[in-house]
This record gives structure tokens, sequence and C-alpha cells, in this order.
């Protein structure tokens, strides 16, 4: 008997038995529910004010005249909700022109920067020198400058907060991915149409890095500057509650400057959203 040669044996032992597939896991950017956004933060808050409430009320650890307990605090703001609101909308309308203002000319400087050598070299020293300046120290010469009012407070807010923009915005543009520099050269673009299609598009992000970084700047820009020329808002409120013993309304309006902040924060974070939508589609946080 013929020996058979190794194809035909595997046909007479039948066909061989074919491997499973193994199923390949898709990764892709983890999509959070609504009801998580919402859930999750303000856990976070009933943790920090049950935290509060044990360290003031129950262990009493902390001394009243340093964080009085969170019912005398809300019965403060209870008190004259009205007058809070009302300094509340000062220091808001503050933090927003001041920041405003700040990002447009940190944005044009950035700019500057990132198209000239020459004026990086000249002025980035400069300008890390004035955001080293302690800007408290500037409050008097401000005031004597400018007087009392929102004047000195919106260059407060100007000077606390422009440089994180500029920095965000010349580094962004410097950092222009390679393969789309080479792209848009193979296209013959233009400098205007590298800008404006390659260039600027891949810098909007880092853009807004500085500028989410300024945003809680601002709103301590202008704090400060209400501590020392304000005529309203919740640094001045802060001033003339302290001096007179009434802690209960120093931390109220506390309170009310940190909710602004985390308002304007997340304004900006959904006008990000809303103006680079291809941001969350090509990232992952894993």
């Amino acid at each position: 008997m013929t020996e058979l040669s190794k194809p035909q044996q595997a046909s007479a032992a039948g066909p061989e038995p074919r491997p499973m597939p193994v199923p390949v896991p898709r990764v892709g950017p983890r999509r959070r529910t609504g009801l998580g956004v919402l859930l999750l933060p303000l856990a976070g808050l009933l943790v920090a004010l049950g935290v509060w409430w044990l360290l003031t009320s129950v262990l009493e650890v902390i001394h009243p005249a340093v964080l009085p307990p969170p019912g005398a605090v809300l019965s403060a703001f209870a008190a004259a909700p009205i007058r809070f609101l009302e300094h509340a909308g000062d220091t808001t309308m503050e933090t927003v022109v001041g920041f405003v203002l700040s990002s447009g000319c940190g944005v044009l400087i950035g700019l500057s920067l990132a198209g000239s050598r020459v004026l990086e070299r000249m002025f980035t020293p400069l300008l890390v020198a004035v955001n080293a300046v302690p800007k408290i120290a500037l409050g008097p010469l401000l005031v004597g400058a400018l007087g009392w009012g929102q004047k000195p407070v919106l260059t407060m807010v100007f000077l606390l907060c422009f440089f994180p923009i500029v920095l965000s915005t010349a580094t962004g543009l410097t950092s222009t991915p390679a393969d789309l520099a080479e792209l848009a050269r193979s296209l013959d673009a233009s400098r205007w149409q590298a800008f404006r299609k390659v260039r600027l598009p891949a810098a909007l992000p880092q853009i807004f890095v500085g500028l989410k970084v300024a945003m809680p700047l601002a709103a301590i820009g202008a704090v400060i500057g209400e501590f020392q020329a304000g005529e309203s808002g919740l640094g001045y409120l802060i001033v003339q509650a302290g001096g007179v013993g009434d802690t209960a309304t120093a931390w109220a309006a506390i309170i009310l400057i940190g909710l602004m902040s985390i308002l304007l924060y997340f304004v900006l974070v959904l006008l990000e959203r809303f103006a680079l939508p291809w941001v969350r589609d090509t990232t992952s946080r894993g």
C-alpha cells in the first residue's frame, strides 16, 4: 500500500478545525451620561458640605470666627439675598469684561510672538518680568493713577490673566504638527492659507487651555482689585464684613465667588465644545 502524502492524510482525517475568532474590544472615547455629569459634581458638593458641618458644628475643631457653620453662612445670605446678588453681578461683570479684554490682547500678542522670531526674543523676557511682579503690589499704584472704581479693577484682571493666554497662543501656533505643515507646503498654500486652514485650527485647543487657566485668574484679579479700589462687588463686601467681624457674611461672599468662577469656567468649556467639535472625536481619555 502506498503511503499517503500529508495533504491526503489531512483530507482523509477530515477538515482541520478553524480557530474561533477572538473578539477585539472596541476602543473609543468614553462617553459620559448627562446624569453622571450632574450627579458627580453634586455628590462632591455634598461631601464638602458634610465635612464643613462636621468640623464646625459637631467636632468644633475650627473656631466660628475663622469658619462659621454652614447654617450661619446660609442665614447671612438669606438675610439680604438681593444685596449679595447685586455685588455678585458687579464682580461677574468686571471678571467677564477684564477676561475678554485680556483674551483679545493676549491672542494678538501671542500671534505677534509666533509670527516673528525677532519680536519673540525682544519681548518675551519683558512679559515674563511683568508676570512675575506681585499684582497686589500694584494696587496702590493703580488707585493713584486711575482712581477708585472699575478702572483699576479691570486693569488688575487684565494683568493677572493675560500671560497664560499669550503663552498658550504662541505655543500653539509654533507647534503645528509636521505632517500638517508638510501637507500645506505640498499643496502650494500661501502663508495666509496655511495659517487659516492649518496653523490656527491646530493651535485652537492649546489656546483654549490658556483661556481656561486664565478664567479663574480673572475672578481672582477682580476680587483683589475690589479689595483695594472697589466701590462694590464681592471683594468689597468681604472687606466691609471682615472689618466688623461678620465672618458669616464674608464667607457667604467667598462661596458666591467660587460658584461664579465655576459657572464662568463651564460656560467656557461649553464654548470650546461648540467651537472645536473635532477635538472630542479625535482624542480619547483612555
